[in-house]
């Protein structure tokens, strides 16, 4: 073998002894990262809601498509139950005779038995306490619940607020296990959430959808409305349940869908948790839901209106009306003025408004800045406490 034999033979059992080394580093490298733990994902935030309801903000990533929703289903479904009643709404009740609520709820059903599979409920504190909606307890004479685990149970109402159409129960038992609140205001289109309740009584059923829509409102079936549009499956009896993210945490209670034909059709609305939430504490700590009021009667600001009021856009509110000895005339609130910001919050219009001036604080001032004759003015408001709604007239069918 000359000097050139013995040279490729040394090179080429060098690059062999390279590609040998290449070869069993990548492998280990493989064989690590297949054992190896995943990395723990960053804790999000949590707030405690009352009783140590705890919720959290939920990644909303699918699980893994070979075991589906069902470790979500069995987290959140014990959390949610059936509601029955003694007496269904009777002709001549606020919720039967508004007409919106029959277009979005249906005519209740009553059994055999004389009792009416109403709805649904969630227990949001182990103490027995239990969220649904009003309209599913409105005009009961008693009220029943029916657990996961089968036990029947009397149930006693703590208050309602029809403004959001929302209630409060309380049952006595042991055991309870109760849901966990996500963020309702972190909610986004394209969510995956999911439906639990007890649709035309049939018993507890969960399904699947996205968040179609947030912030819907106008629709005309509550004074406060920021409902989460989802094409989830909605139907009679899904009302006061759970709407939950991938993660089991409430986001939302189920409260309408819009059909024309009695079941679902894809368009679906809750009430997103923080807003029960808040509704909730206020009911069991006071008894009623305190909001702020100012006694204006508001209005949409159209194209053309801007256009006459001088308006550089149609955004605000205009004030249709102000009440005699209320808040907004000792402020100096005028008819004709258009309100863009309600302590220093942005008000793009009536809706907006409205919520705005319910979230402040009742006896305290607060400055409010409205457009007059074109020109910015501000107005410190002392805002009072909203009153009671009043019952909805009958409305012949």
């Amino acid at each position: 073998m000359n000097f050139r034999e013995q040279n490729d033979h040394v090179v080429r059992g060098l690059w062999l002894l390279l590609a040998q080394v290449v070869t069993i580093g990548v492998g280990l490298l493989l064989a690590y990262r297949a054992v190896s733990p995943e990395p723990a994902p960053m804790a999000g935030g949590a707030a405690i809601v009352r009783q140590a309801v705890m919720p959290d903000a939920g990644s909303n990533t699918a699980p893994a498509l070979g075991r589906g929703f069902r470790a979500v289903a069995k987290r959140a479904s014990v959390s949610v139950v059936n509601i029955y009643t003694r007496k269904a709404p009777q002709r001549g009740s606020p919720s039967f005779d508004n007409p919106n609520r029959r277009r979005f709820f249906g005519d209740p059903e009553e059994n055999t038995e004389g009792q009416s599979s109403l709805g649904s409920g969630v227990i949001v504190a182990s103490q027995g306490y239990i969220l649904t909606n009003n309209h599913v307890v409105d005009g009961a004479d008693e009220i029943a619940v029916l657990l996961t685990d089968g036990r029947p149970l009397k149930a006693k109402l703590v208050g309602t607020d029809p403004d959001t159409d929302l209630a409060v129960l309380k049952v006595e038992a042991d055991k309870l296990q109760a849901v966990t609140f996500g963020s309702g205001e972190g909610v986004q289109t394209g969510d995956i959430v999911i439906a639990i309740g007890n649709p035309f009584g049939v018993g507890q059923t969960v399904t699947m959808g996205i968040v179609s829509a947030t912030g819907r409102s106008r629709l005309g079936i509550n004074t406060y409305e920021d409902f989460i549009q989802t094409d989830a499956a909605i139907n009679p009896g899904n009302s006061g349940g759970a709407l939950v993210d991938v993660d089991g945490n409430l986001v939302g209670i189920n409260s309408a869908i819009f059909t024309q034909s009695g079941g679902s059709e894809g368009i679906g609305f809750a009430i997103p948790s923080h807003i029960a939430k808040k509704v909730m504490e206020d009911i069991i700590q006071k008894g009623r839901v305190t909001r702020g009021w100012i006694g204006v009667d508001i209005r949409e600001i159209t194209p053309e209106l801007a256009a006459e009021l001088r308006l550089k856009s149609p955004g605000g509110a205009l004030v249709g009306g102000v009440i005699r000895g209320g808040p907004a005339e000792a402020g100096g609130l005028q008819r004709g003025d258009v309100i863009t910001l309600a302590n220093g919050k942005a008000t793009s219009d009536a809706t907006v408004l409205m919520r705005e001036v319910a979230a402040l604080a009742p006896g305290e001032a607060a400055e409010f800045t409205v457009m007059r004759n074109g020109q910015e003015q501000k107005l410190s408001i002392k805002v009072a406490i909203r009153p009671p709604t009043p019952p909805r007239g009958r409305t012949p069918r």
